[in-house]
């Protein structure tokens, strides 16, 4: 198995630099040098109730004397506020083990601690630093800083180390805490061209540059050569939380990638380092973790193709195989585009990572008949693919691709137990995966979107009683990935708990009764029919105030902050249809009814109508809520965070009744 890195990049990285204010920050200090006000230090100056802050975090990037290794010094410092930031105690420092590629050397840490006025050293054991092996291909550094308490000062410094001249590492300004200074120091000889691929929303606090010239010995020949260093520094970066509707840290983060564009042999000639999608695909199917084990027999598999070709149409051959599977399979949790068992033992054993599991889907209906190609992608956790950046290292899932029409196609993914064969799993979504078919030599990416909405109706029939009282039911129909959701919190918390779940801590809502239609038929909506009974809260001998807003997904709004750092996404577009009749009590009317209202996005992106009225004896209040779009830049969320406002307030208005 090699690890395939970027060798590629068409198209510029855009540069995306907002002005913002910036105190001053003090650079990185040595080792062991800490100051007396960083250790009487409280809170950040920045980020007052930060639990902890990254003093400061310096990287030295540059390679070994022969050029074909890359080493990189790092050295980092964090201030411990409380209790709470004591986890950053916990350090792990993953690398890629594989082919003894990476490796980790020199690894020092210690605790600084204020004790009757002056800093107390106490340094980790170095028999308390271990290695341990993720997988076939990955391992990590783990180690927990000694004497840990609310105002200590901890640091580390390691070394990382690639046996390659290509595997360029990554470099984050930002972090889950807040980094009062980041610097970056890179060298890079110009023998090779790395293209820096920067994503920030700040500006750089310092950038220099100088060349310096160099050379090569070969024996006894030297052939010159000018490294070009590259000194980058940011201050003052808040951490990056997560915020409701984030996609991965990893798209989010200020960051400083790198590319190999193309090298240069030293006294040679000019050559290209280009990579495309075919020739990773290529490398793809003939690794043996990957390519090499979409043939493997599995014990027992005639049976089920036999089973499965009886099927006429190979959407009932798909439904079958893709059941037996993820009913049989049991998935470890781990992502992988690569095998790490292999898929005959991992049938033998009912259990395995992503690959294992969707490699064996592939097999059974390839052999089965249908055209099917495996396909490697990665899941919103991971990041998005960026269809110029030829690496696997984008990947983190292989699944199955199929081509059904000129319109249409399924990705497969076996791992949930309530997955959906005709739906591409919502994690999946808004990427890309790379699709390999060997036979005619095509190896391409496809971009993985939802088109069309995915539709929830709600529809309440209640009568309000005197005395502040309401009894009824409520039918909510979910389909596509709302089924899926609601099914898997359904079977796996049980019918108590999710009762609790519809409830939503409204401790004046009752649920007696609850039936779940259509459970084992994917192919129809789940329809929950909820029998209810509520407490009309401020209800009095003349007046009752009764809220529409019931089993809705709106109860709260996701968008209370004023700002954000993050772009939205909601994975795919949504449709929401509400619609509730409330028969009024004998001898009450409408003192108070929400008027009928549209309200729309300047785009058009999102969209919210409420209709009410009275009529017969009752009020009927309709709600149609559209997100017509899956994702949503931060750039504009002050117009987003506008719009749930409004809609929130709307849905919460309150229709009044009047005795008399």
């Amino acid at each position: 198995m090699k690890k395939f890195f970027t060798l590629f990049l068409l198209g510029a990285a855009t540069l995306c630099v907002k002005a913002q204010a910036q105190t001053p920050a003090p650079e990185a200090q040595p080792y062991g040098t800490v100051s007396k006000e960083d250790l009487e230090l409280t809170s950040c100056d920045f980020e007052k109730d930060a639990n902890a802050e990254i003093l400061f975090e310096k990287g030295a990037i540059y390679f070994g004397d022969n050029l074909m290794s890359i080493t990189q010094e790092v050295h980092k410092r964090i201030k411990i506020f409380n209790d709470n930031g004591k986890d950053n105690a916990n350090v792990t420092i993953g690398f890629f083990s594989g082919d003894h590629l990476e490796y980790i050397t020199g690894v020092q840490a210690e605790t600084i601690n204020m004790v009757d006025g002056k800093p107390e050293i106490t340094k980790l054991d170095k028999k308390l630093i271990y290695t341990k092996v993720v997988d076939k291909l990955n391992s990590e550094i783990t180690f927990t800083m000694p004497n840990v308490k609310p105002g200590s000062i901890i640091e580390y410094k390691y070394n990382w180390n690639a046996n390659a001249y290509w595997d360029f590492p990554d470099w984050d300004f930002q972090e889950k805490i807040p980094v009062r200074y980041n610097e970056l120091s890179t060298s890079i000889p110009d023998v090779f061209y790395f293209r820096a691929m920067p994503h920030f929303n700040q500006p750089l606090i310092k950038q220099t540059k100088k060349e310096d010239g160099r050379s090569l010995m070969d024996g006894t020949e030297a052939f010159p050569y000018t490294l070009a260093i590259e000194t980058r520094a940011m201050a003052n970066i808040h951490s990056l939380v997560d915020e409701p509707y984030m996609s991965s840290y990893h798209d989010n983060v200020q960051s400083l990638r790198f590319q190999l564009v193309s090298l240069r042999p030293i006294g040679g000639f000019q050559q290209t380092g280009s990579d495309t999608w075919a020739k990773v695909g290529g490398k793809l199917i003939d690794d043996e973790d990957f390519g090499g084990q979409l043939k493997r027999k599995l014990t027992g598999e005639e049976a089920i193709i036999t089973k499965a070709k009886a099927f006429k149409a190979d959407d009932d051959k798909i439904a079958y195989i893709f059941n037996q599977v993820k009913t049989t399979m049991k998935w470890d949790g781990t992502d992988r585009w690569y095998t790490n068992d292999g898929t005959s033992k991992a049938w033998d054993n009912k259990t395995g990572n992503s690959a294992e599991i969707n490699l064996i889907l592939y097999h059974l209906l390839k052999l089965s008949g249908v055209e099917v190609y495996p396909m490697v992608v990665s899941t919103r956790e991971h990041g998005k693919v960026d269809p110029y950046y030829t690496s696997t290292i984008q990947f983190n899932r292989a699944v199955v691709y199929v081509p059904v029409d000129s319109t249409k196609s399924y990705v497969l993914d076996a791992t949930g137990k309530y997955n959906i064969y005709s739906e591409t799993p919502d994690e999946l979504l808004n990427s890309s995966g790379l699709y390999i078919d060997k036979a005619k030599n095509l190896y391409d990416i496809v971009h993985l979107k939802r088109e069309l909405p995915v539709r929830q109706a709600v529809l309440i029939n209640a009568e309000i009683k005197t005395g502040g009282k309401m009894e009824g039911t409520a039918e909510i129909s979910n389909t596509s990935y709302d089924r899926v959701s609601a099914m898997e919190r359904y079977k796996k918390d049980g019918e108590k708990k999710y009762i609790e779940y519809l409830i939503g801590g409204d401790n004046n809502l009752k649920i007696p009764t609850l039936t779940m239609d259509n459970m084992d038929v994917d192919s129809l909506p789940l329809v929950q029919k909820v029998g209810f009974n509520l407490d009309l809260a401020g209800a009095d001998e003349n007046y009752i105030y009764v809220n529409s807003n019931l089993f809705t997904p709106f109860k709260a709004n996701p968008f209370l902050s004023e700002n954000r750092m993050t772009d939205v996404d909601f994975a795919y577009p949504r449709s929401y249809s509400i619609n509730g009749i409330y028969k009024m009590p004998a001898g009450y009317k409408v003192d108070a009814l929400p008027k009928n209202i549209n309200m729309a996005m300047p785009d058009k992106s999102f969209t919210f109508r409420r209709m009410a009225a009275e009529q017969d004896g009752s009020v009927i209040i309709r709600y149609s809520i559209g997100f017509n779009v899956a994702e949503y830049s931060k750039d504009h969320y002050g117009e987003l965070h506008e719009f749930f406002k409004k809609m929130n307030e709307m849905l919460n208005e309150q229709i009044v009744l009047k005795k008399g």
